[in-house]
């Protein structure tokens, strides 16, 4: 699942409470110290919930770079953490913002991205999550990812120092769109299908190591294996145990659900309890289903993790 496919949900009237006013208060006065280490500039920092997170971090993350943080604002070694993160946002002030979520008021966030411990730094640009920092990270490592990441995304971000012109909004480059991936999208929203797998495959034989080919072809790959397929007899099939094939369809129509986790637990369930062609079936249908997430979505470590073990 991408940011893109957060539900809003109903009214979050009330559910701030006078604790969570007080750490509201000491965010602002972390920053306001942040801003004063650095010359007057503030700290772009965003507080984030589940109602405004398409507005303040996808549709932001269309035209610059949002460094996500994800928090219980009400940890002290959290705390912590977070002054450093508004102090290098400060630093960088004009090349990316800082949105700020607490898990616990806003739950949705979190289990979109399925995110296992907090705090942890997710890197949007452009509706998708690109780079990610699980846990509590020093100064330096922090530095050294930043210098990392801003150097992937350099000919997309305004160089450091650039200020915009008084009255005018910065105007950040578009990045350059293939044509075959370009084509891939049309032929999608057209519903062809098979045009959509020719591009890819020319993408592919032009940079047989581009990413987005690969998730695209694997993407088409699930919607062409259910596009036929009616999900109420794949669920009275899972009634026999032997039917393998209900089995994988079933979690390829997880996987269009945005439900990954259940996907893959189910398809080493049937690694763990089956043998010979059935069990290799599976196997290799999971794997399947790895190329169809980025390679570092942590479903998919989880996911090797509980394989290698049902398998050994």
């Amino acid at each position: 699942m991408s940011p893109a496919d957060f539900t809003r949900p109903g009214s979050l009237y009330g559910a701030v409470d006078l604790g969570a006013r007080k750490q509201a208060l000491e965010a602002q006065a972390r920053r306001e110290t942040a801003a004063q280490e650095t010359g007057g500039v503030p700290a772009p920092v965003i507080d984030v919930d589940d109602a405004n997170f398409a507005t303040e971090v996808v549709e932001r993350s269309m035209n610059g770079l949002v460094l996500l943080e994800l928090t219980v604002t009400r940890a002290e070694q959290a705390k912590q953490y977070s002054g450093l993160l508004e102090k290098l946002a400060a630093e960088n002030a004009g090349r990316w913002v800082l949105a700020r979520v607490d898990v616990e008021l806003s739950p949705q966030i979190a289990q979109a991205l399925r995110v296992q411990n907090v705090p942890a730094l997710y890197a949007i640009f452009q509706g998708q999550p690109v780079a990610v920092v699980p846990g509590i990270a020093t100064e330096p490592q922090l530095r050294d990812w930043l210098s990392q990441l801003m150097e992937a995304l350099a000919q997309y971000l305004p160089p450091p120092g650039e200020e915009a012109a008084a009255g005018e909004e910065p105007q950040p480059q578009e990045p350059p769109v293939d044509p075959d991936v370009l084509a891939a999208e049309q032929a999608i929203d057209a519903g062809d299908l098979d045009g959509a797998v020719a591009a890819y495959e020319r993408l592919l034989a032009r940079s047989p190591n581009n990413q987005d080919a690969k998730l695209g072809l694997a993407g088409l790959g699930l919607i062409r294996r259910t596009q036929d397929v009616d999900p109420a007899d794949v669920q009275r099939r899972l009634a026999d145990p032997a039917d393998v094939e209900a089995q994988l369809l079933a979690a390829d129509f997880e996987m269009l659900s945005g439900e990954v986790d259940k996907a893959f637990d189910r398809l080493v369930d049937v690694v763990r309890r089956t043998s010979g062609a059935d069990r290799d079936m599976a196997r290799v249908h999971l794997l399947g289903l790895f190329d169809t997430l980025p390679g570092d979505d942590p479903s998919i470590g989880r996911a090797r993790r509980n394989l290698a073990s049902a398998l050994f």
